[in-house]
């Protein structure tokens, strides 16, 4: 048993939280129990997590996405009066890292995904990715070791070299970067989600693309970092994936 507040004191500065210009408060969003047996993860915010959360005895939820985003309506409509509620029954907190999970050097979601894949990091690539070296694969085996990582396959728009040396990693909605990935002589951009005009880049710069999910490749971040709080507070952790497509 360790408590809430040291756990979250100690996430907020081994993630830095104040470096990251957020879209969500990071660190706690809703006051649980003031004790924390078991740590439960997930990727996004959602009744049905904090139901199987629940289910599962957590004292705390941890997730990437949180509940309370600046692009939404100030509201407790349906959607989070449902999710509120959930965490109240359990007398669970919901603790929360976006944008400073995405970039942590180990536990984040590039770092982790890289790793994943055989991917040697070398740097960092733009804002929360990861510059990151492989060993001249044809962009099919990367494709393979991308869809053997997350679990689903991939879509690739394949227009850069034959082979593949310098990879940027930056998980979720980072299609955007495919330009700045082009710029800076990188091979192949790996993400979660594509954007429309990503085709057009891909063909016209010459670099591959491959989005994996949004969801599929945050997976990783938070099961790292629940289970580097686990180990360090003694506790339990466990992980409850939530199918999304997305």
């Amino acid at each position: 048993m360790a408590e809430r507040d040291a756990i979250v004191a100690y996430a907020n500065a081994l993630l830095e939280v104040e470096r990251w210009p957020e879209f969500a408060p990071p660190g706690l969003q809703v006051v649980g129990a003031d004790d924390v047996t078991l740590l439960v993860c997930g990727v996004s915010s959602s009744r049905a997590l904090f139901e199987q959360a629940a289910d599962l005895g957590a004292d705390m939820v941890l997730v990437h996405h949180g509940l309370f985003w600046r692009n939404e309506p100030l509201l407790i409509d349906l959607r989070q009066r449902g999710r509120l509620e959930a965490l109240f029954r359990a007398n669970a907190s919901l603790v929360a890292y976006h944008l400073a999970l995405d970039a942590h050097a180990t536990l984040g979601n590039a770092a982790q995904l890289a790793g994943r894949i055989g991917a040697r990091p070398d740097g960092p690539f733009g804002d929360f990715g990861l510059a990151c070296a492989l060993d001249g694969l044809a962009i099919g085996e990367l494709a393979v070791r991308v869809a053997g990582a997350v679990d689903r396959e991939p879509l690739v728009l394949p227009y850069g070299p034959d082979r593949v040396e310098r990879l940027a990693v930056s998980t979720g909605a980072a299609g955007y970067d495919l330009i700045r990935a082009a710029h800076e002589g990188f091979d192949a951009l790996l993400t979660g989600e594509p954007e429309e005009p990503n085709a057009a880049t891909a063909r016209e710069l010459g670099i591959h693309l491959i989005a994996a999910g949004h969801h599929a490749t945050e997976r990783f971040g938070v099961q790292a970092l629940a289970a580097h709080l686990a180990d360090t507070f003694a506790i339990e952790w466990g992980y409850v994936e939530v199918e999304n497509p997305v």
